[in-house]
């Protein structure tokens, strides 16, 4: 038995334990700063007792804490998601916590100066503190030692996924299978034959083992997955999935018998679905109050640039395939090609103006109608042209998937590179992917995020924006 691979790489074990530790030194500073403002004088007693609680109500569910702490590859949204969280479920722990024991001291607003500062402090440090370890990691410290069971594709493909990142924290030690096929990635190194792994693992630290072979060859899952037993080793199965699937799976159970599920799409969940609208209608309402300030002097300018309405409505495929009118400010003269045929960069249909209200996304701004109206989403795929969701559809495998959430005013592909005309069938066929990959990754966080990045692409100008 290996009892070396107890020890993670370079005091890696402890890396959440030193994060955690820092959040309740926060916790406990952002508290008694606050404690001390309230013009108030406490006894010992009450302090302690208060210090207790608010100490109890983080390390109850502290494993929540640990769990997004502890992963190695996790998007910033997410750890802003876990953090606001954490703060969310301290409250309520707090408060019950007070309610219980009768403390009636604490005024109303020391609550909510404390969570707003809490949610703030947490959320910068969690972001903060993650960047500082993968920036350590990257140096060659807190890493995972791994060794990879097989040697053909799908271990090539695991092999330079661990290794995307160096935040990621993954030291490849090898790989193990048949010689011949022998994956081609950075560093590869090959251990032997199957059959040398017991010996390998008595004698070197290894922390995690992923296993990759094809086929039903039970007796050989058997034999490495009570080997990683024996040595107390993470072992991680690999599904044998094409290179075409690879994408996010929802795992669920059928029984006692585990699946996995395409086309995982957090918006199928009814709170979900009512939060994101919530903030659709929030926003959309908000500006188009405001909306004169943008709409009248862009309205005079397009009347003067040439003949014809304000506004540019055209069919477009929406939320399940169905067509609805998006509103655009009209950026072209009025001509009969205007359903069929997109804008390019010297397009001589443009207007002067036009091509500013283009190249500034102002063009865009009275979709804001359209999500205030439920045809559309701030955040989602671009809604496409009748005849491109005719003409695509044909050509992209998965392309109608983009249609299983409202399209949106701004989107992933659009602050990814992919916004603008698309000339060759690549551009579209990567457009779909980074759409495809936001429906199933969606959160709040993720469409500020998105929100966030259109804003500042828009300031800098967009050189695709046309």
């Amino acid at each position: 038995m290996n009892i070396k691979s107890k020890s993670r790489g370079r005091l890696g074990t402890f890396v959440p334990y030193a994060l955690i530790l820092a959040d309740i030194i926060v916790l406990n500073a952002i508290f008694l700063g606050l404690l001390m403002t309230i013009g108030k004088t406490f006894t010992s007693h009450e302090i302690k007792v208060l210090l207790l609680l608010v100490n109890t109500a983080y390390l109850l569910p502290v494993r929540m804490s640990f769990g997004i702490k502890n992963q190695r590859h996790v998007a910033m949204e997410r750890i802003v998601a876990k953090a606001l969280e954490m703060v969310a479920v301290h409250c309520v722990i707090f408060l019950a916590l007070i309610a219980f024991l009768g403390i009636n001291y604490l005024p109303w607003e020391f609550f909510i100066e404390f969570y707003a500062a809490l949610a703030v402090v947490f959320t910068f440090l969690w972001i903060v503190t993650r960047k500082i370890v993968k920036r350590y990691r990257r140096r060659g410290r807190n890493y995972v030692r791994v060794v990879i069971i097989g040697t053909g594709s799908t271990a090539g493909r695991t092999a330079n996924e661990l290794l995307n990142d160096p935040g990621f924290g993954y030291n490849i030690l090898g790989f193990f299978g048949p010689e011949d096929i022998l994956p081609v990635i950075p560093d590869g190194r090959y251990l032997g034959p199957i059959e040398n792994l017991r010996e390998y693992m008595e004698a070197n630290p290894v922390d995690e083992i992923y296993y990759t072979i094809p086929g039903n060859d039970e007796k050989m899952l058997n034999e490495v997955l009570t080997i990683a037993d024996e040595n107390m080793v993470k072992f991680n199965y690999v599904p044998q999935l094409s290179r075409t699937v690879a994408r996010a799976f929802h795992l669920t159970h059928v029984g006692g018998m585990p699946l996995l599920t395409a086309h995982y799409n957090p918006l199928d969940r009814v709170t979900n679905r009512a939060v994101k609208r919530v903030f659709d209608v929030a926003v959309s309402g908000t500006f188009l109050l405001f909306s004169p300030i943008i709409f009248i002097p862009v309205a005079i300018a397009i009347k003067m640039s040439s003949p014809g309405p304000v506004f540019f409505k055209q069919k477009r495929t929406g939320y399940r395939g169905q067509e609805f009118l998006c509103y655009k400010f009209r950026t072209m003269k009025v001509n009969a090609a205007s359903d069929t045929v997109q804008a390019t960069a010297h397009d001589p249909r443009k207007t002067r103006v036009g091509d500013f209200l283009r190249h500034s996304s102002i063009d865009e701004l009275p979709q804001f109608i359209n999500v205030l109206k439920g045809d559309m989403s701030i955040v989602g795929p671009r809604p496409h042209m009748l005849k491109h969701t005719a003409d695509y559809s044909r050509l992209i495998e998965r392309y109608m998937l983009r249609h299983i959430i409202k399209p949106g005013i701004t989107g992933w592909a659009q602050v990814t590179g992919y916004r603008g005309a698309t000339t060759e069938l690549w551009q579209m066929e990567g457009r779909v992917e980074k759409d495809v990959w936001y429906i199933e990754n969606w959160s709040l966080l993720l469409d500020l995020k998105i929100m966030v990045k259109t804003v500042t692409n828009a300031l800098h100008g967009e050189e695709n924006a046309y």
